[in-house]
């Protein structure tokens, strides 16, 4: 289940299935970011089939294999800065690859969400709506993201919602950085180090000082904390919020 999604203000919202995994795409570029997306994922899956340790490690492998492909590469170094496991970025790193993949065929637009963690590459302003369940001062948050700012990633993180494993009681964990494995692999660790609401102050520190987090965004019940530089925070006017939480299967696999 999505804790992020983008408001689309009249942009045509495209969207499509893989393997359990939902997508919604904002791009003329859309099939060259499905290909990608099954591209990728089915290279993670072959990659998987052989080594087994880096779907099943809840912690960084010390090395991995000499010919890795460049999603396990990326995947792997947001797994060493974080400490959590690798397939901890898997959603952030396949959402940017795919959009790095429509901009080199020429898209001037690619915004893609997946399960709540969202790559952003556009020249237009793009809203993204927070969904903190039933955190009542969060309720009604979202972010803009200005031109300027993108490309860039933003990934959250819950224990409240979704089909990834937290080892935290978090409502909402969200970090901004301009590589979406990192973005996503953060979050999750800034949900896994919440777990009441004095743990925000300590959670932020250390994960606002890993290289290439730009900012972080803590929920707690009716608690929020900041950290680093995170975009402009604006109220959610839109009614239709919760028909517009992307959910994917706990089946979902690579």
């Amino acid at each position: 289940m999505a804790n992020n999604f983008f408001l689309s203000n009249n942009r045509i919202v495209r969207s499509f299935s893989w393997k359990g995994a939902n997508f919604k795409i904002i791009s003329s570029a859309f099939d060259i970011i499905k290909d990608e997306i099954i591209k990728q994922r089915t290279i993670l899956s072959n990659y998987i089939i052989k080594y087994k340790d880096f779907v099943e490690s809840l912690v960084p492998l010390q090395e991995i294999d000499s010919d890795a492909p460049d999603i396990v590469r990326r995947m792997h170094k947001a797994s060493l800065l974080t400490g959590v496991g690798p397939m901890a970025s898997v959603a952030g790193v396949t959402a940017q690859i795919a959009a790095e993949a429509a901009v080199a065929a020429g898209a001037d637009e690619a915004v893609i969400e997946n399960g709540g963690d969202i790559y952003i590459f556009s020249k237009n302003e793009t809203k993204i709506a927070l969904y903190a369940g039933n955190s009542t001062i969060a309720s009604n948050l979202a972010v803009l993201i200005k031109p300027e700012a993108t490309p860039i990633s933003i990934c959250s993180s819950s224990s409240k919602m979704g089909h990834s494993l937290s080892f935290g009681d978090c409502n909402l964990a969200t970090v901004i950085s301009t590589d979406g494995a990192l973005a996503d692999s953060a979050s999750t660790l800034a949900g896994n180090l919440v777990k009441e609401e004095k743990d925000i102050p300590d959670a932020l520190e250390k994960v606002i000082s890993i290289k290439g987090v730009q900012g972080v965004l803590i929920v707690k019940n009716d608690k929020i904390g900041i950290a680093g530089s995170f975009p402009e925070i604006i109220k959610n006017i839109d009614p239709h919020t919760k028909t517009k939480i992307t959910k994917d299967k706990r089946s979902c696999t690579p």
